[in-house]
């Protein structure tokens, strides 16, 4: 409880620029739990969908029996399907249905990162600004006569440094952030495109028997 109390004093003395600093950290933190868990809920990939898919003699009856267990909103179920209900069109149509897909399935995860990537930048620039205007009510108090109030002053430093420690942690938290959701959506994509060459593979071997039966 004294910890806390102790938090709250500091931030009080950090002056008016917490205000946007705290506004800040709440959206970033926001945003990171919310990517946390859309990856967690929509874009997990199963042992049982990634086993099937790699192995030679699957069955298009079985990826459909594991997809209909996946949320309407899961991301590689999405993309499976549309590569599914274009499986007996020519193998271009299908690709190019699939990078369609893809495409929207990237600009979904990639939904509010811009913002982290600004608070990199915003939370350092504002933990600027707190300083100046610190320092700047610091040597207000000295007078034209060299008269000073040491807890005045002190008051004023405080709350440069404050404002500075805070929008530093708060950019580091965000940066961290975005570098790790960036590379997490980069192997999402990477996969998805991997596990999609897989299945046009398997459209092509069906393909080819289709027609060797028809010769």
């Amino acid at each position: 409880m004294q910890e806390l109390n102790a938090t709250w004093t500091a931030l009080k003395v950090g002056g008016p620029i917490m205000f946007p600093l705290s506004l800040l950290a709440v959206v970033a933190l926001a945003i990171m739990l919310e990517k946390a868990f859309v990856y967690w809920r929509y874009a997990r990939l199963s042992h049982d969908l990634l086993n099937l898919v790699e192995t030679y003699g699957f069955a298009w009856h079985d990826l459909e029996k594991i997809l209909s267990g996946l949320d309407e909103r899961h991301y590689y179920k999405r993309f499976f399907e549309v590569v599914i209900s274009n499986r007996h069109r020519p193998s271009w149509w299908t690709e190019s249905r699939a990078a369609d897909e893809a495409q929207l399935i990237e600009t979904s995860l990639s939904r509010w990162l811009w913002v982290l990537e600004t608070t990199v930048t915003a939370a350092p620039l504002l933990g600027l600004v707190g300083t100046v205007i610190g320092m700047m009510r610091a040597f207000q108090i000295i007078g034209g006569e060299g008269i000073v109030n040491p807890t005045a002053v002190t008051g004023g430093v405080a709350e440069a440094l404050i404002a500075t420690v805070v929008g530093l942690v708060i950019a580091l938290i965000a940066l961290f952030g975005f570098n790790y959701f960036s590379r997490l959506q980069s192997q999402t994509m990477d996969e998805m495109e991997r596990l999609g060459t897989r299945l046009i593979d398997h459209i092509r071997l069906d393909q080819e028997g289709s027609n060797h039966e028809a010769a």
